[in-house]
């Protein structure tokens, strides 16, 4: 069954459906007088098959290109596919392995299951089907289970199956989760009605009653370490249309918990039951469209079942869907900025999802424990706000109407979400959700607002989560204009790993982690240089925005420093603060490009650096600052090397700039540098580490 629709949704005439009945029809008519049960009946039977399949895939892929519509799409190939194994059905039964005078247990009901047992396949996936006997199996049976299998298979498909009885069904079901999910998702296709609906009556009366709960913490589970395997982040710049954050297997958790606790048949129904508001359902129905869309397009265009947009198909993919290059951004980059606001969205609906789960339905779900947050421990207030209240553990609004009394109280949830360390009750959220519209110019220019949002960004112990909970929440963009003109932005490189707001946020979060002592070993000098700073605030913002203006036709460097001259007088920094800010933002980049491709050996170049430098405390900002940068690119982007490269050039231009008075000098770091080597020789005599020590010039070291 569909996620959105109970029943597939009419079709366009670009797609030709050949019914079982014609395909049997032009069957018997090319095998005429000959026997059903001879191999060149098979081999006509098999060249049929294929005929239908292929025009049914053709004829599907043609009307995507046509319409656009994934989800439409998915049902036309799940249609096809249906009347395929109802017509190999029938033929087996009637005409391969007829029985005059059936016996009761000589009856098989063949149901889909998985993704398209919910009446959707893309073009690559898996058959998954579930014979289901009346007692255990029987000659004829096996007969015509291995008829229909293998003729799939010799159609080139993959088929996933199971053949059971209804108690082994049912049995299965309680043991085991995945078989669970199967069966939930069990649709008739051919064969005997009464036995598929008898597995269906005793599911929902045997098993289904009393677990919701349970069948809920499980999903959840699964749910969680599938993102953990995927990165744990839906703003992967490769990601997995399937089963990444954001995508398609996360529409269907919601519809599975959807179907098992609620009883709905339709996702639809989910707006009756109150789970879902009518807008949120029109977002799933739109994403859900979207990501079929892109699923099914990249399969037909890899001609397998990929999942993953690797940088190579992306461009294709772009092109076939229609993305064409605008200025500032290829046509890649749009298509992927709307991939990733779609999985924003799908986070949305998750997030909206579970709150209904956890609050509305309370009691019954006690048992959740770490799936669903606990709830109902009543309210406690916040000493000195009027606004807020703690509520089960969570920030929580003190009134329905505290953001449109106040705007303001939307950035200062935020502020007192860090300060006291606190999750947001998800009725907080949803209310910030929808009073995004109050978040206007008089906001935006508000000076309590503005100072809040700055305590935010330099506070260090919560920075980087709640800076990404203003983000989810839409917040963030709405505040910081130029911040949403980035939002889901992604750069078409093999360097970067995330878009560039999730980027900017990791920058500032390893700038966090460093003040919180962390990264003592991977950054020394960054620890070194952090107390001799005058103000560590000025490095948050300038990691806030170093990137801002990505996108854009021109240098984002400097559109990016012009945009802090005018961002930083809102938050009340000073003009040299702001200046500094529009300098860091503009050199970004420059310390690493000298480091790694100029000789830092050369006297010159330590000069010419100088000379743009300027200062210590300018030198000392811009090395944390790359440091944090090439950090928050991605894993494994940062090295020992790069490291070595960045401490050489700053330990070069420090003189230069603080009268030949370096905090560190040279002698001490070629000594430090011989003590470490001296440790790792260990094991040598104490004579042959001295020699081998005294053989190399100060340079080396």
């Amino acid at each position: 069954m569909p996620l959105a629709e109970a029943e597939i949704r009419p079709r366009k005439p670009l797609f030709q459906l050949q019914t079982a009945d014609v395909i049997l029809a032009e069957l018997k008519a090319e095998i005429g007088a000959g026997s059903a049960r001879s191999s060149q009946a098979r081999a006509i039977a098999l060249t049929v098959f294929k005929r239908a399949l292929s025009v049914a895939r053709t004829s599907a892929e043609a009307e995507l290109l046509d319409s656009g519509k994934g989800l439409r799409c998915a049902q036309n190939l799940a249609l096809a596919q249906d009347e395929i194994i109802r017509a190999i059905h029938s033929f087996a039964v009637r005409h391969v392995y007829p029985v005059d005078n059936p016996s009761g247990a000589e009856a098989i009901s063949i149901a889909a299951v998985g993704g398209y047992g919910r009446g959707t396949l893309a073009p690559g996936s898996d058959i998954d089907l579930l014979f289901i006997l009346p007692y255990k199996q029987t000659p004829w049976g096996e007969q015509v289970t291995e008829y229909i299998l293998y003729m799939l298979w010799d159609l080139g498909q993959k088929v996933g199956h199971a053949v059971r009885s209804v108690d082994e069904c049912l049995r299965m079901s309680k043991a085991d989760m995945t078989v669970r999910t199967a069966t939930l998702e069990a649709r008739y296709l051919t064969g005997d009605r009464r036995l598929f609906a008898q597995l269906e009556q005793r599911f929902e009366t045997e098993i289904m009653p009393r677990t919701g709960p349970e069948f809920i913490a499980a999903k959840m589970a699964e749910r969680e370490e599938r993102h953990r395997l995927m990165g744990n982040t839906r703003y992967v710049v490769e990601p997995n249309v399937k089963d990444g954050k954001g995508g398609l297997r996360d529409l269907n958790t919601l519809f599975w918990i959807g179907k098992y606790f609620y009883r709905v048949k339709t996702g639809a129904e989910m707006v009756g039951k109150g789970v879902l508001s009518a807008d949120e359902y029109r977002l799933f129905q739109r994403a859900e469209d979207f990501l079929w869309a892109i699923r099914c397009n990249l399969h037909f265009l890899t001609g397998r079942a990929d999942e993953k947009l690797t940088f190579e198909v992306q461009p294709d993919l772009a092109l076939r869907l229609g993305y064409a290059d605008r200025a500032g951004m290829l046509g890649v980059e749009r298509l992927m900025k709307r991939y990733f606001l779609v999985a924003k969205d799908v986070g949305d609906l998750t997030r909206i999802f579970c709150t209904s789960l956890e609050f509305n339905h309370g009691k019954p779900l006690d048992m959740l424990g770490v799936a669903l947050a606990p709830f109902r421990r009543g309210k406690k207030a916040i000493k000195g706000e009027k606004d807020f209240v703690i509520d089960s553990g969570r920030l929580n609004i003190a009134a329905p109407d505290v953001f449109e009394t106040d705007p303001r109280n939307i950035i200062r949830s935020f502020l007192i979400a860090g300060r006291l360390d606190l999750l947001f009750h998800p009725d907080a959220i949803k209310e910030i959700t929808r009073s995004l519209r109050l978040i206007n110019s008089d906001l935006r220019n508000d000076r309590d607002a503005n100072a809040w949002f700055l305590e935010i960004l330099t506070s260090p112990h919560t920075v980087e989560r709640i800076l990404r909970q203003m983000n989810e929440s839409g917040v963030l963009g709405k505040f910081v204009l130029d911040f949403g003109k980035i939002v889901a932005l992604m750069q078409f490189n093999m360097y970067h790993h995330y878009t560039v707001d999730e980027h900017l946020i990791r920058a500032v979060g390893v700038m966090a982690e460093i003040a919180n002592g962390g990264l003592v070993h991977e950054l020394p000098l960054t620890h070194e240089l952090l107390p001799h700073l005058n103000d560590t605030r000025l490095l948050y913002v300038a990691l806030f925005l170093h990137d801002i203006a990505k996108g854009r036709p021109e240098d984002h460097s400097e559109a990016g420093a012009r945009i802090a001259r005018k961002f930083c007088p809102r938050l009340g920094l000073s003009p040299a603060e702001t200046e500094t800010v529009a300098w860091l933002v503009q050199h970004h980049l420059l310390m690493s490009e000298i480091a790694q491709a100029r000789d830092i050996q050369d006297p010159e170049t330590a000069k010419s650096f100088a000379d743009i430098v300027q200062s210590p405390q300018r030198l000392a900002l811009l090395m944390i600052l790359t440091a944090c940068d090439i950090r928050a690119v991605g894993p494994g982007v940062w090295t020992g090397w790069k490291g070595s490269l960045l401490r050489a050039l700053y330990y070069a231009t420090e003189p230069l700039l603080s009268g030949g008075h370096s905090h560190v000098t040279q002698r001490d770091r070629i000594e430090a540098a011989k003590q470490v080597l001296a440790e790792g020789l260990s094991p040598w005599p104490k004579d042959d580490v001295d020699a081998y020590l005294a053989r190399h010039y100060d340079h080396y070291w």
